[in-house]
């Protein structure tokens, strides 16, 4: 499914621009989101948070719930239980309100196999309420140029790759202004140079205010692009929150270079600091010390100091806490 979506500041005439959000609100809500097909519970009591401006990385095992989640904010599903509010509307009973300031790519684009890229691109912004008749033409051809797909514009549809299939989903995405833009897996079937393009075009949108939803399997894009992050595990949120802080709540530590190693760790473990050695250097946990403390004590002990870097937990790391299987 595709819906036009952008959030950039297009500045073609005829181009609604996209109303800002009232300051300090939420893009975003659930509460006790629970969605059961038969037996099986697809979604359980998801409390999401997606803040104004934010670049939220939702993540998450197959299976986990993600696309669902989605399709219930996007008021795609109806819940079995819980609450959703998009852009400050109840859905999915208030979607014709919400949606009109939302655009999304879920589960793959869906386009005519018959005609071009171009001519899909313009058949969706006649359509399109924002998009005045004479600033299609324009709308089209700078949406095509920004995911890169403007050499390929004038084939057909069905000739497309997965991932140049991707790109026109994104460019329908990128027709108008928006100010929630929600993209499930965007990155799927691209190349490394159709994965910088999509990073490219998230940043732009952070840029401008536009509030992105992505979920997406890598970790090091959203690692790179996001600012807030959501992981779900077995149908419900693990956890969420500003990436730096989750990425800081890991138990810091500091990596000192140094040839004393042996004298390092025993100086540092003596004022009750935990080290241990490390290739060239020691590691010291940040728990009960700051790094000024550290260098100090390794210096009043006459161990050579080469160099020093705080480290923090990877999203890998986070990752795979969060969402281990309870005993494993």
């Amino acid at each position: 499914m595709t819906a036009g979506l952008a959030g950039t500041e297009i500045g073609q005439a005829g181009v609604a621009p996209a109303a800002p959000a009232p300051s300090g609100t939420l893009a975003a809500r659930t509460r006790g989101l629970r969605k059961v097909y038969g037996k099986t519970v697809a979604v359980d009591r998801v409390d999401l948070d997606v803040p104004q401006g934010a670049v939220l990385g939702m993540l998450g095992p197959n299976g986990s719930g993600k696309t669902t989640t989605i399709r219930m904010l996007l008021g795609l599903v109806r819940p079995t239980a819980g609450e959703v509010e998009l852009l400050g509307h109840r859905m999915p009973d208030e979607s014709t309100a919400a949606l009109a300031q939302v655009g999304a790519l879920v589960e793959g684009p869906g386009f005519h196999p018959f005609l071009t890229g171009r001519d899909n691109l313009r058949r969706l912004g006649a359509a399109e309420p924002l998009l005045e008749t004479r600033a299609i033409k324009g709308a089209v051809a700078d949406a095509l140029e920004r995911v890169g797909l403007a050499h390929a514009a004038d084939r057909k549809f069905r000739g497309y790759s997965l991932g140049m299939k991707q790109r026109l989903g994104l460019a329908a995405a990128l027709l108008v202004p928006r100010r929630l833009v929600i993209l499930d897996e965007p990155t799927n079937g691209m190349d490394p140079a159709g994965t910088r393009e999509i990073r490219k075009v998230m940043a732009q949108l952070h840029a401008v205010g536009t509030t992105v939803v992505v979920s997406s399997h890598l970790l090091a894009e959203v690692e790179a692009t996001c600012t807030h992050v959501a992981v779900l595990h077995q149908g419900t949120v693990v956890g969420q929150g500003p990436l730096a802080d989750l990425l800081e709540a890991g138990a810091p530590t500091l990596t000192v270079s140094t040839p004393d190693i042996a004298e390092a760790v025993e100086a540092l473990r003596s004022a009750k600091i935990p080290a241990r050695a490390a290739d060239g250097g020691v590691r010291v946990e940040l728990t009960g010390a700051e790094a000024p403390k550290v260098i100090e004590t390794l210096v009043r002990a006459g161990v050579s100091v080469h160099e020093a870097h705080r480290e923090r937990t990877g999203l890998e790391e986070l990752f795979a806490r969060l969402t281990e299987e309870d005993g494993a």
